[in-house]
């Protein structure tokens, strides 16, 4: 097993600056969306967790695919960055990606896949896996989980089928210490790293948010990964800021503020980043208006990018 201790600077580039301000005011304009009775149906923001697709986001290839999780948002702008795409899904306006029909947590757009289904994303990962094995010889399936996805069976089974055959499949799980309102300590026995050891899989636990450090532990992991090939589990220890949906956080105030405490947002703030984080902030915000302003999505056409 292979650790990276925690470090405060993000060691961002203004690609993943920008980034990353993208993921987190997207995320707060969500929000205020369904504060004021925009939206419909729920969401589940990644605030406090955009880091890790942006880490990801350089070591990651074209011909990989990506399935992500109802926490998906992230993933999905550090994949096309197309806030008003996914927006336009949200809201079910002209321009969604699937039409309106997927909605936050089912999106579907090339080689790109998010399920709100916990656990049905790594049956489906690891048989995108074999296929990339025979087909696209170096590519990965990478499967974001959360800790809560390590008590559905499906993941045992799609572990075990992956170290026996030796498939490409990157197992990315963001351990945020709750699954829904249910802390870690009280749902999971043992450890994320022992279950992936059961199977003989390759371990990585990160604690940085610093991009430079979890780059530069994850690349040789992951090349091996691809010329193996073989499976990997990279458990990132993250903080969720955020309710699970939108309002049922019952974590107590002192979890709550000890959860702030990590959040890289406040540990950034120079000059270079309060000159992107006002920009971004209105991109985010006209884009909002832009989208709003469209016609609904027509369903009949239910093709998706």
């Amino acid at each position: 097993m292979t650790t990276v201790q925690e470090r405060p600077p993000l060691g961002a580039s203004e690609a993943d600056l920008e980034l990353l301000l993208l993921i987190r005011h997207f995320e707060q304009q969500l929000l205020e969306l369904f504060a004021a009775g925009e939206l419909s149906g729920t969401t589940h923001t990644c605030l406090g967790q955009e880091y890790i697709p942006v880490a990801l986001r350089t070591l990651l290839r074209p011909d990989d695919f990506v399935f992500s999780n109802h926490r998906g948002h992230g993933h999905y702008l550090a994949r096309f960055a197309d806030p008003a795409g996914l927006l336009a899904e949200i809201m079910g306006r002209e321009g969604a990606v699937c039409n309106g029909v997927g909605g936050s947590q089912h999106i579907l757009r090339d080689g790109f896949l998010s399920t709100g289904v916990q656990g049905q994303s790594l049956p489906v990962a690891a048989g995108v896996a074999l296929h990339l094995s025979r087909a696209e010889a170096g590519a990965l399936a990478v499967a974001h989980i959360g800790d809560g996805t390590w008590g559905e069976g499906a993941v045992y089974e799609a572990l075990n089928l992956a170290a026996l055959w030796r498939l490409p499949l990157l197992v990315v799980a963001e351990h945020n210490g709750i699954a829904q309102s249910t802390p870690t300590e009280l749902q999971l026995a043992g450890s994320v790293a022992g279950r992936a050891a059961a199977f003989g899989i390759e371990h990585a636990r990160v604690t940085s948010q610093d991009l430079g450090e979890i780059r530069a532990l994850l690349e040789p992991l992951l090349a091996a990964a691809r010329s193996g090939p073989a499976p990997l589990v990279v458990e990132f220890v993250t903080h969720r800021l955020g309710p699970h949906s939108k309002g049922d956080d019952t974590r107590p105030a002192e979890v709550l503020a000890a959860a702030a405490e990590h959040d890289w947002y406040p540990a950034v703030q120079d000059e270079r980043f309060r000159q992107a984080d006002e920009r971004i902030r209105e991109q985010v915000a006209a884009v909002a208006r832009e989208v709003a302003a469209r016609p609904r999505s027509v369903w009949a056409d239910r093709g998706c990018r």
